[in-house]
């Protein structure tokens, strides 16, 4: 399974961005696709997170700011950040919990992206 991660960036304090992330490989179905966060001298944290049958969940810290949604058919998955700030600043990771297609069989597996940077200047 590969995960492809892409819109990060420097933005302003006070704008937005999208991130996306597509998921691709044997996938036979996806429990949970997220993003988690971490930056320099803090531990990994999730921001927000989607399960397919569309329920979200969010760390407090964005929530009202960021939005999780996504696309079953095309297995990606979307976070709107809105209103970032300079504690949004770090590198974002996605995460997928999906169900994979073996020689053997079915397994449950958990991925995660490479990372994109955002960066957001005060």
């Amino acid at each position: 399974v590969q995960l492809q991660a892409s819109g990060g960036g420097l933005v302003q304090a006070g704008g937005s961005l999208r991130l996306s992330c597509a998921a691709s490989g044997s996938i036979f179905s996806i429990n949970e696709m997220g993003w988690y966060r971490q930056s320099p001298g803090k531990q990994r944290e999730m921001v927000g997170s989607r399960t397919s049958s569309g329920s979200t969940n969010y760390a407090d810290s964005v929530k009202g700011r960021f939005t999780a949604s996504g696309d079953n058919d095309k297995n990606t998955v979307y976070l709107q950040m809105n209103s970032l700030n300079s504690e949004d600043t770090a590198v974002y990771y996605c995460k997928a919990d999906v169900v994979v297609i073996t020689s053997w069989g079915r397994r449950r597996e958990v991925h995660w992206g490479r990372g994109t940077l955002v960066t957001v200047s005060s």
